[in-house]
């Protein structure tokens, strides 16, 4: 008797088995992270899903079907969480198309470069699809800055890249900064000019560094000068900021549920306010965030887009955690291309380039070997300067709050390997300790913060005066 009921059970198993793997995947949840830069859709379910995408261009919309599954509540909540200004979304469909085949239907605002793709399991995360929606055509981010800079002449959209693509190649045709400084200047009969200033060309010319556009005497080595310059302008400082985590990455989590992710963004705006307020001997400052919403950015994007604007600085921010809740303070780190100059550093550097598992990135995109390399061609030169940039940081970090560490501390941190842009990673405060996540959760000390880190980058430029050169379109 007894080997006949095992026997039965072994057979009801497999029957069930069987079912569950007819069924397929159960839809767990559903979310939608809108941003002018792109769009995704993330589809959480327990298992591994099976898609088909279609795009059609006219008008343009994404059609996906979900084989061996059927509609359920959660997937049905699609639809609900599409707000009405996203910028890329038009609307969203979902029904089942057959008995195995759901097909999901988004339409379009705009001409979209989309990417479908799946994503293991990592961290608090199961089986993810991920539809990430790029516009075709973006607004030039250094366009923007520049419009900023000469109000009433706004940006143009330019071909966006890939999405982890890396930066343009100078065009030839038209240049943005030449005809916006010309504009500026039939408006005003001169504009003041700071010993570093750079000349306009006419149109047609590019912008190139100093160094390589002339030669020793100031002679022109090349573009046309058959007519006089139009007045000069001030040179523009750009200071990339970048709010670590974001979308689908948290970040760490405190104790209150406090979200890394949404305390270094409301730093970042308060950084922005300061930033465009000021100016370093006579020279404009701009802000430049990698992200200015609630959405995802690879860790090489993020060192790609500092570059795409030529920014002077990048200054990442974060707040940082530990398994106990005793650490406190702020630190600042800097790339190091040998060992981290701690395990502490070592162990952080580690937890930070996660981001990309945890936040979902396209590991298939044509280009990422390219990046990687990129992400190791980071010069002695670029991490003296910043080692000075954190020095200045942590000075002023010091007057406010307490210092975890009292120097800067280096690691093999991804997104500080611009190779060119003096580069630092700002951790706040502990979020893991319940004293340091009330302060992160006060206005009164993010101001403060935000007043420290700007009285820093001043005094590193009163110590390293930008270099003057003339900004290119990328």
């Amino acid at each position: 008797m007894k080997r006949r009921t095992l026997l039965q059970t072994g057979s009801v198993v497999l029957t069930l088995g069987l079912a569950e793997l007819a069924r397929g995947a159960t839809i767990l949840t559903v979310r939608i992270w809108p941003a002018p830069e792109y769009t995704r859709i993330t589809i959480e379910s327990d298992g591994a899903l099976v898609a088909k995408p279609i795009f059609v261009p006219s008008p343009p919309r994404l059609a996906v079907d979900l084989e061996g599954i059927t509609l359920n509540p959660a997937l049905k909540e699609l639809v609900a969480k599409l707000r009405a200004d996203d910028p890329n979304i038009a609307g969203i469909r979902v029904g089942q198309f057959s008995p195995t085949v759901v097909r999901l239907v988004v339409d379009l605002k705009l001409p979209i470069r989309p990417q479908v793709f799946s994503l293991a399991p990592v961290a608090a995360y199961q089986n993810r699809l991920v539809m990430d929606l790029y516009p075709v055509n973006q607004i030039d981010p250094l366009e923007a800055l520049i419009a900023e800079r000469f109000p009433g002449s706004p940006a143009t959209p330019t071909p966006a890249p890939q999405a982890a693509s890396g930066p343009q190649p100078t065009t030839a045709s038209a240049d943005p900064l030449g005809e916006l400084i010309v504009q500026h200047s039939q408006k005003s009969a001169s504009v003041a000019v700071a010993s570093n200033s750079i000349n306009a060309t006419k149109s047609g010319a590019s912008y190139v560094d100093s160094t390589r556009a002339s030669g020793q005497n100031g002679t022109k080595l090349s573009g046309k000068t058959d007519v006089p310059p139009p007045a000069a302008t001030d040179r523009l400082i750009i200071i990339a900021l970048d709010p670590g985590h974001g979308g689908e990455d948290p970040g760490a989590v405190g104790p209150g549920g406090t979200r890394e992710k949404d305390v270094v963004l409301r730093l970042a705006h308060l950084m922005r306010e300061r930033i465009n307020a000021t100016s370093v001997n006579g020279n404009t400052m701009r802000a430049y965030l990698t992200r200015d919403a609630d959405f995802f950015v690879p860790l090489q994007v993020r060192v790609q887009k500092a570059r795409r604007v030529q920014a002077d600085l990048f200054v990442s921010l974060h707040a940082d955690a530990f398994f106990t809740p005793d650490p406190q303070g702020a630190s600042v780190f800097a790339l190091s291309q040998g060992g981290a100059s701690s395990s502490a550093a070592r162990w952080m550097a580690a937890k930070e380039n996660k981001a990309d598992l945890i936040g979902g990135l396209n590991v298939q995109t044509k280009d990422a070997t390219v990046q990687r390399a990129l992400l190791d061609m980071s010069t002695t030169a670029q991490i003296n300067d910043s080692l000075k940039l954190g020095g200045s940081l942590l000075g002023e970090i010091g007057r406010v709050g307490k210092l975890h560490k009292a120097k800067v501390e280096q690691a093999a941190f991804a997104v500080l390997k611009a190779p060119d842009i003096p580069s630092v990673l700002v951790e706040a405060a502990f979020i893991s300790n319940p004293r340091e996540e009330a302060k992160l959760n006060s206005a009164e000390f993010l101001n403060q913060l935000a007043d420290a880190l700007m009285r820093g980058i001043e005094r590193y430029f009163s110590k390293n005066p930008p270099l003057a050169r003339n900004r290119i379109r990328s």
